[in-house]
């Protein structure tokens, strides 16, 4: 897929408005910090946007009222801050009446839905995966009409906090079948799935002391699958996945990396800057590839 550069308007509806007018979405999308300050993950909010809007979902985001769920301060040890970020979010959330919250984030997704109950916020919370699953699955979302990824390799690299901790490891490919690409699975994929690196507040430290960085290590195993590389897949540590390697030396080009998580896409794609193979091998979200495949420029 190309890198998209063109940045067409967007229009989000905001809570506060529709509040104003007496009017309740289907859906609160959860944008989270790196959907709204990242530059690389804004591209993501916006295919999110685009695709809801051409599937006509009711939808509004929070705009200047959404602050961190607390994950990172949870994860790093600080339960004050978590839990004073996650009652404010809370009271405004049951201020509005929200019950379906949907995100791109497995990080804000695990964190509302499985952690925000104990302090009396009860909603149900969809990760973007499961919602552009069902949208599929319904009909409304056919990836036609846009570029065709026929053909093409795509390994999917699992979330910790989508997989491990919810275990949700069929949505994301249930979407990814649907481009008709050549789909690889990594030797560690699944239960089995190694982290980008990034979980457990790791994104905002130095790395532990070691041979080598974690995310190196996975994209190192990511870059093997596309290549068809058994030598270097021979010597990872892991479960062997079920799916066949392909030949070496026959990847074509244009190969992706797709995630379903902000942390994992700046892991990946920073992995893959460090092996100088960003001129065949780019890394995008399931958003991003389902908004190209679908004609919705994001």
């Amino acid at each position: 897929m190309a890198e998209q550069t063109a940045k067409r308007p967007v229009s989000v509806p905001l809570m506060a408005d529709l509040a104003a007018r007496g009017e309740s979405p289907e859906i609160l999308f959860w944008v989270g910090c790196a959907g709204a300050f990242d530059d690389r993950y804004k591209r993501v909010t916006r295919a999110f946007v685009r695709i809801l809007e051409h599937v006509g979902v009711s939808y509004a985001v929070l705009g200047m009222e959404e602050s961190c769920t607390g994950d990172p301060a949870k994860r790093a040890g600080n339960e004050f801050l978590f839990q004073m970020q996650a009652m404010t979010n809370i009271a405004t959330l049951n201020g509005y009446g929200i019950k379906k919250v949907v995100t791109a984030c497995p990080h804000c997704f695990n964190t509302i839905k499985n952690e925000y109950p104990a302090l009396g916020g009860e909603f149900e919370v969809i990760h973007h995966s499961t919602f552009l699953q069902q949208l599929i699955n319904e009909g409304k979302v056919t990836a036609k009409g846009g570029e065709s990824f026929k053909g093409r390799r795509i390994t999917f690299h699992d979330s910790c906090y989508l997989g491990r901790a919810n275990n949700i490891y069929e949505a994301p490919r249930e979407v990814l079948e649907v481009l008709d690409a050549d789909l690889l699975e990594m030797k560690r994929c699944k239960t089995n799935g190694l982290c980008c690196g990034a979980g457990g507040a790791q994104m905002w430290k130095d790395a532990e002391p070691g041979k080598k960085e974690v995310n190196i290590e996975r994209t190192e195993e990511a870059l093997a699958t596309l290549d068809g590389d058994a030598d270097v897949l021979l010597n990872l540590q892991g479960v062997e996945s079920t799916a066949p390697v392909l030949p070496a030396g026959s990847n074509r080009g244009g190969s992706v990396i797709a995630v379903a998580c902000p942390f994992c896409m700046t892991m990946m794609a920073d992995g893959v800057k460090n092996k100088e193979r960003e001129s065949d091998v780019q890394v995008f979200d399931l958003a991003e590839l389902i908004a190209s495949a679908e004609g919705l420029n994001a």
